[in-house]
């Protein structure tokens, strides 16, 4: 990527980049959390093969308007028979050009359940504020039967060292296969670090978290935006922006959830 800007983590580089109001290209479409202005990147990079078996909760969200031939978009989270979560950048199509994929690995391929989207929610502030990355989707079909993810309330989780884990279907920039199911674990690195490696980015300690690693290598990317970074069983974040993917130094950024989650389960619940 080409110098420090906020790449968001999506599919679509044009609509992302003009949702993106506040300078953060969002991530989404790839497994990294960043989004190139020259064009859409691939999926999680520096990371393992993963199983929707294992992690049923995990959304593939594709649109009509992706360049991907699998239609690949972004990631989101059941966390409700019909509501799934996702980024705000991921959510600024009209909810008809959309798809929640459920219980496919490989998004080439065919099985699991779909539904087309009904509605989306997406937060206000976005835009206007620095933070706020989160919307959520109205299934048209409720995926009954599937296990969902509990939103994580509790700002104190966001601490250096903390074990969290993402995962998407984005981009690999050539560590792994495409459009391909996929985690890599990416421990938090705390405000303090984002707050200096972001100083002209605009990175907020209130409503967003760091995680990475210092020395880069493994991250979310372009494709993985609104997918889900999960710690201790819960929704802990959602892939939201970064410079660049896996690059060393820039870490990706991630919308806390615990910040938004009574506005989140006001939706959820409606």
């Amino acid at each position: 990527m080409t110098g420090k800007k906020h790449a968001v983590r999506a599919a679509l580089a044009a609509g992302v980049l003009a949702a993106a109001s506040l300078g953060a290209v969002a991530v989404a479409g790839s497994a990294s959390a960043a989004q190139s202005p020259d064009g859409p990147k691939t999926r999680i990079v520096g990371g393992t093969i993963a199983h929707t078996a294992d992690t049923p909760w995990a959304i593939a969200l594709n649109n009509s308007g992706s360049p991907s031939p699998s239609g690949q978009w972004c990631g989101s989270t059941l966390v409700k028979a019909n509501k799934i979560v996702t980024a705000a950048h991921c959510a600024q199509e009209a909810a008809s050009t959309y798809t929640a994929i459920q219980g496919r690995d490989v998004l080439t391929a065919s099985g699991g359940k779909e539904s087309k989207i009904s509605s989306i929610w997406v937060d206000p502030e976005y835009g206007k504020s620095p933070g706020h990355d989160v919307a959520v989707m109205t299934l048209t079909t409720p995926f009954d039967g599937v296990d969902t993810l509990a939103l994580e309330t509790d700002k104190a989780t966001d601490a250096a060292g903390a074990a969290s884990v993402v995962y998407g279907w984005g981009s690999t920039e050539g560590t792994g296969p495409e459009d391909t199911f996929q985690k890599v674990d990416v421990p938090v690195l705390g405000d303090a670090y984002c707050e200096k490696a972001y100083a002209s980015e605009g990175y907020t300690a209130d409503g967003e978290i760091c995680a990475g690693y210092e020395d880069g290598g493994k991250d979310s990317c372009q494709g993985d935006s609104g997918g889900p970074l999960v710690l201790n069983g819960r929704l802990f974040g959602v892939v939201s922006w970064g410079v660049g993917c896996a690059d060393a130094g820039n870490p990706g950024v991630y919308a806390e959830v615990a910040t938004y989650a009574a506005a989140l389960q006001q939706q959820i619940d409606s």
